[in-house]
């Protein structure tokens, strides 16, 4: 296996080992896997990727999480982000498909807002526009790491508040249906994560997330825009030009990334599996827990 970064600090595309070489061999999965904890966001390109190839990688990393109410693939492991109906028709401007682009145009981390959040995700691309459509990635290990130890220190053990409805409300407070805004209450996660790997620190933040314990709303809301702001900054950020064939997987306890637009007339077929996090994956480091700050 060969490894070429893709951007300063983080990133890295993967050569010589494809997804089905890590769900069949274990020397491959080890590979790839101490990669993924190293460089947080990996690139495999020109995959022969299906539906059953996606989730039998995905599985070598954890167990997967059940696409959420409301989404395309509700019920299974595959989430379709697309802009097609159920003919396979683009859908016109205006519909909710189009609408939940737009919110993942958002800066966010996926799964924040459930009761168990993601180690990862991976996300493959089955159609491509000609143009736009990229996917934005920042990371919130160099975030932290820029800091000084007294931010630092303020900061590492807050615990923030995530909900799902205050992403999408920014983009239309219809979005969501009653349904979806019930199976999805707010959730608590401390405002930081530690790698159990190798140590390093990650800002857990998000669109998704809105208040912060012991600072008032407009406190909250500055304090995290102004910590998204800083991670995503000129320079520090990756953006990724999909060829089909791509697949690339992220830490979602370490990374933020958004969707680009593109031309509403064309299509764009992607489908992403999510892999849960566990105890191992430093679950209950970012959990709410009255302990002393380390």
């Amino acid at each position: 296996m060969q490894i070429t970064p893709l951007a300063e600090g983080f990133g890295a595309e993967i050569h010589g080992v494809g997804l089905i070489d890590v769900a069949t061999s274990g020397a491959a999965y080890d590979a790839v896997r101490a990669a993924f904890e190293a460089h947080s966001l990996l690139l495999f390109r020109d995959q022969m990727v299906s539906d059953n190839v996606q989730a039998a990688f995905s599985r070598a990393f954890g167990p997967l999480e059940i696409v959420k109410i409301g989404s395309v693939g509700h019920g299974t492991f595959y989430s379709r982000l697309n802009n097609l109906d159920e003919h396979g028709k683009v859908v016109p401007d205006g519909h909710r498909q189009l609408l939940r682009a737009r919110a993942n145009q958002l800066w966010h981390t996926d799964s924040s807002f459930k009761k168990t959040p993601a180690l990862a995700s991976v996300l493959s691309a089955r159609h491509v526009p000609a143009s736009g459509g990229e996917t934005e990635f920042a990371s919130t290990r160099l975030l932290w790491e820029r800091l000084a130890p007294a931010r630092q220190a303020q900061l590492r053990d807050r615990i923030a508040t995530h909900s799902y409805a205050n992403s999408r409300d920014q983009i239309d407070p219809e979005l969501m249906t009653p349904e979806e805004r019930a199976a999805l209450p707010p959730v608590q996660w401390r405002l930081t994560w530690r790698n159990p790997v190798n140590g390093r620190t990650a800002f857990y933040i998000a669109s998704h997330a809105y208040a912060v314990a012991g600072l008032s709303d407009n406190e909250a809301k500055a304090l995290l825009a102004e910590l998204i702001a800083e991670a995503t900054r000129p320079g520090a950020t990756y953006l990724h030009r999909w060829r089909q064939g791509d697949v690339m997987m992220w830490d979602n306890r370490a990374m933020l990334h958004r969707g680009r637009p593109w031309p509403a007339v064309e299509p764009r077929v992607m489908v992403r599996t999510t892999i849960q996090a566990t105890a191992a994956d430093g679950l209950e480091d970012v959990r709410p827990a009255t302990r002393p700050a380390r």
